[in-house]
Parts: C-alpha cells; structure tokens; sequence
C-alpha cells in the first residue's frame, strides 16, 4: 500500500513538474495589470534606486527630467540651507540644521513629481490618438511589432520616444511582451499598464486586438475629458492658491524698494529674523496645503 501510495505522488508530482514546464513561461492577468507591473518593479529596487526614490527620481528616467537631477539635488540642497539660516532664529541653530535633510528630500520630491506629473499628463492626452494610430496599422494588415515602430515614427513627443525605446528593445531581441511591460513601468501610467496586458493576453489567448484596443482608447479619452473637467471647475482656486502665495512676496519686495531702513530689520535684528522666520513657514505651510487639497481633490 505504501508502495502504491509513493508511486501515485511520483505520478503526481511528474505531471505537475510538466504542467508547470508549459504553464510557467505564460504571464497571469494578475501579474500584467498595473499594481503587478509595479510591484515587481518594486522589488527588483537596488539601494541606489531606493535613496534615489526617496528623492523623488529614478536614474532610469534622467532623460525625462527638466534638468539634470545633479543640478536639481545641489538647488534644493542650497535652497535647505537658507530655509535652516532664516529659521535659526525661530527655532534655534541646532534644530534648524536637523530640518536641513528634511526639507531638502521635500524640496526635491517637489520638483521631481512635479515634473514627471506634466510628462505622464502629456502621454496620457496623446494616449488615445497612439491606440488610434495602432489600430490602423492592424486593420490594413500590419503586425503589432511594426505598428509600434508606426508609432515611434509618427508620434509626438514624448510619446515618440518612449514608443522607440520600445521599438530598439525589440529589435536587439527582447520579447515584446517584455519590452511593453518596461514602457508601463517607465511611463508609470495605469494605462499603459492596461495597453501591456491587452497585447500580452491577445498573444497568448488570441481574440478581436483592433476591437480590444478601440475599446481602452475610448475608456482612456473619457478619463481625459474627466480629468480635463477636474482642471476647469479648480481654476479659480488654483489661481487664488497662487495669487495668495505671491502676495506677501510682492509686497514685502514692494517695501524693501520703498523703505530699505524698515524692511532690513527682518535681516539685522534678532526679533526681525524671528518675525521673518514665522512668515515664510506660515506661508510655506499654507502655500503646501492649498496644493495638498487641490492635488487631491483632483487625483
């Protein structure tokens, strides 16, 4: 019996090893959605790729900054050591240069998601014009790997770039499959995450690509118009944000022309150091939670 009994998981475990062998180089929709995608690029994270995320970049995406991200990291570096000099003399010398890395990190996630929010926002409104263009190039007969290349070609920036990324790792042999898991990834759009599953479960189960594709363009242009609508009904408080932010700044400018003497005391005196340390974090903190609010009333 217990012969029997070891010859049947020997059976089971050789028909497991060869479903396995079949099943493994397939990808589950699990994997190939958004949330899977980035999560395995989470964990695939070195060190250096961590701190760089806690500053707000990745060294995978320097092309895709405004500036060098050196040249950001020494801006806000310098911008945190001023900020800890006005403070000084509010909170005192030795908490104001604990604060240093703290508000440097701020400063340059800023700057970094501000940037790369633009980008991604920009790839989004030309995202169904691209899904257009590849449903195109399938109806009259292209394939899907030459229709990526239409688009490298005749997209506008930065979709084109991203797409001959796409295109290059194709060429050198990468799987395509594997090359738009990277463009999710890179992009770091929800959608491109959803265009990599589409390709990748139609290569592996078949089915109506060009009806598939027409279908997440069209979700997509609504998500668009949504969000375009979301940026009409906030103008008036992002305008306010902005005009609130600036006119302490104007006015104190506006003085220090008109009255040198008076607004100097703020950098000679130590009560005026302290009066100008409590107004620039008031209005730091204000300037911070109108776009807090106004950030996420819109995401």
């Amino acid at each position: 019996e217990n012969g029997q009994q070891s010859a049947a998981e020997k059976q089971q475990k050789a028909v497991q090893s060869r479903i396995a062998a079949v099943v493994s180089p397939q990808i589950s929709a699990k994997d190939l959605g958004p949330r899977g995608i980035m999560r395995q690029d989470e964990e695939n994270l070195s060190l250096t790729d961590r701190i760089g995320r806690l500053f707000g970049f990745t060294q995978n995406k320097a092309d895709q900054y405004m500036a060098p991200w050196p040249v950001v990291l020494i801006f806000t570096l310098a911008i945190a050591i001023v900020a800890s000099v006005l403070a000084a003399g509010l909170i005192g010398g030795l908490i104001a240069r604990l604060t240093i890395p703290v508000v440097w990190i701020m400063l340059s996630r800023t700057v970094f998601i501000r940037g790369e929010a633009k980008r991604k926002s920009v790839l989004l409104n030309q995202f169904p014009d691209t899904l257009g263009l590849i449903v195109r190039a399938v109806r009259v007969g292209i394939p899907v790997t030459e229709s990526l290349r239409v688009v490298a070609r005749e997209a506008p920036e930065p979709t084109k770039r991203e797409f001959f990324k796409v295109a290059d790792q194709i060429n050198i042999g990468v799987a395509p499959d594997q090359a738009l898991r990277d463009l999710a990834v890179r992009s770091g759009l929800p959608e491109y995450g959803f265009f990599a599953a589409v390709l990748t479960l139609q290569a592996q189960t078949g089915g109506g690509l060009t009806e598939t594709l027409e279908l997440l363009a069209e979700v997509i242009r609504k998500r668009v118009a949504m969000k375009a609508r979301g940026y009409a009904l906030s103008a008036e408080a992002r305008t306010s944000s902005m005009v609130l932010g600036a006119m302490p700044i104007v006015t104190g400018i506006l003085l220090g022309v008109l009255n040198p003497e008076y607004m100097g005391l703020l950098f000679t005196d130590k009560t005026g150091n302290l009066v100008l340390g409590a107004a620039v974090l008031s209005l730091a903190t204000g300037v911070f939670t109108m776009q807090t609010i106004i950030r996420k009333s819109l995401s």
